[in-house]
């Protein structure tokens, strides 16, 4: 499928970018080391996953969230520039009113959050000063068996599912409680093209199913489909977890949903995909 005009894609090589990169035409592909656009509409996913990083590498989030953008930015000084940032879910930070809306008050929590809700605002900051138009797509989580770096700090769920499949016995936090906002990748990649084409300039938009779903329920109905032998054992979750992340979310995507927008794949269908 073509895309409406031509597209200067930063981050292809990720998960989520991958598959838009293979689902749409008209993208050119900016690679790793070059900073500059090719075209006046810009599609960002460059990003860290997780908040694990201050562990291991205390300054990648603020490199790769922040001054690479800021690198990329200095190129765009432009009013004729279309900036469309893909953001997280994890800058709302811990909240307890979900579903959780584009103009809510957001206080994240870990390096990764923190540096992509900075990312935001200076993104907002610099079109602002120079008249650049941007949009801001707010990820939930996504599924899909082409996140080959799905891990227990990235993507825990479908590290789970990957667990289940070669039967090796997982760990779940609170009896799998936590609820999430889940959505097969095809249809992210779907929801970011409809806002990229067609979504309201200097915004935020939530992209997500806007459900809350069981984390526990979902790698249940993953065992059962597989009829897999692991075995799911209940334990605490570790401090660090706690600190960085709240126990349930999901987010208003009615701003979404008024574009038109509708999943072509429910949570089984897409969980029968992915158990694949």
């Amino acid at each position: 499928m073509v895309l409406e005009t031509m597209i200067s894609l930063y981050g292809g090589s990720g998960f989520v970018g991958g598959t838009f990169q293979k689902m749409y035409d008209g993208l050119i592909n900016i690679e790793r080391d070059e900073r500059k656009p090719k075209s006046n509409k810009i599609l960002y996913f460059i990003s860290t996953v997780d908040n694990y990083n201050l562990h291991e590498n205390i300054t990648l989030d603020v490199d790769t969230n922040l001054h690479l953008l800021c690198e990329v930015l200095d190129h765009c000084r432009s009013e004729d520039i279309e900036f469309n940032f893909i953001s997280s879910w994890f800058v709302y930070g811990k909240t307890s009113s979900v579903p959780v809306k584009e103009d809510a008050i957001c206080n994240p929590t870990g390096f990764y959050s923190i540096t992509k809700k900075c990312a935001e605002d200076l993104l907002i900051s610099f079109c602002t000063t120079y008249g650049v138009k941007y949009r801001i797509l707010r990820l939930c989580n996504v599924l899909g068996l082409e996140d080959a770096k799905a891990s227990k700090k990235k993507n825990a769920i479908m590290w789970m599912i990957n667990e289940l499949k070669l039967n090796h016995n997982i760990n779940l936090y609170d009896n799998g409680s936590h609820c999430r906002d889940v959505m097969h990748v095809n249809d992210v990649c779907r929801a970011i093209k409809l806002v990229v084409d067609s979504g309201e300039l200097n915004t935020v938009y939530n992209i997500g199913s806007g459900y809350p779903t069981k984390v526990g329920d979902i790698i249940s109905f993953a065992k059962q489909y597989m009829k897999s032998e692991s075995e799911i054992n209940n334990i605490e979750p570790p401090e660090f977890h706690t600190q960085v992340q709240g126990k349930d979310f999901w987010m208003n995507t009615q701003k979404l949903k008024s574009l038109g927008f509708e999943p072509q794949y429910n949570l089984e269908e897409s969980l029968k995909i992915i158990c694949k």
